[in-house]
């Protein structure tokens, strides 16, 4: 085991492309959206537009697939000047409930990590998005017998984190939390002094992209995959 890991207690892992494929499903509906609405505009613009719509709707309805959803519907309304046909919003209807229906892809690894760190430590998910979507997803993959606790969060911040270890009765230096955002599941604990190992996942959501000025000097480990930190744990 890795000395710097030795008073750790807790492992949490985020959900999404740490634990299964979720990003690449979302490019795919955003291209199937832009191909929906190319009478009206370029592709490229048509996907540019759909970020900045995600980006104000945010606030309102949060993380996840339904809220992706409304987005996609506010931005054909409003590319097409109210003009888009019923067909065309059934058509993104459908996009949004073969994300929600996709099956769970487990990334590689990932139930022979858990079960090998379930033995010693405990485990907990610490993941953003639509409740209910996240739940029906945990359920599929077949891993809630490794989680002693789920929390989904509404937002990845410092606070988030806090209240989560203060509910989990445990020290920041007790808590190593797993993930594949830089922004959301690495730098928010390291600047709480716990400990963090990123897990890349080969797309990335804009949103969730820092620069590299954001990371210089901040203390956390990166791994090519999830069989990697069980040399640094066990």
């Amino acid at each position: 085991m890795n000395k710097e890991y030795k008073h750790i207690k807790v492992i949490g892992f985020d959900a999404d492309d740490t634990l299964w494929v979720n990003e690449t499903y979302f490019r795919d509906a955003e291209e199937a959206f832009a191909k929906l609405l190319e009478q009206f505009e370029t592709l490229n613009k048509i996907d540019q537009e759909l970020f900045k719509m995600e980006m104000k709707n945010l606030p309102l309805y949060g993380y996840g697939v339904k809220g992706f959803i409304l987005s996609m519907v506010e931005m054909a309304l409003e590319l097409s000047n109210n003009n888009v046909s019923n067909k065309t919003i059934q058509a993104i209807l459908e996009i949004g409930k073969d994300m929600i229906n996709k099956p769970v892809e487990l990334l590689d690894g990932v139930e022979e990590v858990l079960k090998a760190l379930s033995k010693n430590y405990r485990l907990i998910i610490a993941t953003k998005g639509d409740l209910l979507d996240q739940e029906r997803k945990l359920e599929k993959s077949g891993l809630i017998e490794y989680f002693h606790h789920i929390e989904v969060l509404s937002d990845k911040q410092e606070a988030n984190y806090s209240k989560l270890l203060n509910h989990l009765d445990i020290k920041p230096s007790e808590f190593l939390m797993v993930g594949n955002s830089l922004k959301s599941d690495i730098l928010p604990l390291v600047n709480i002094k716990a400990h963090a190992i990123h897990v890349p996942f080969h797309t990335t959501w804009t949103h969730e992209q820092v620069d590299e000025s954001e990371t210089n000097g901040k203390s956390y480990k990166t791994v090519n995959s999830l069989l990697d930190i069980l040399p640094l744990l066990n």
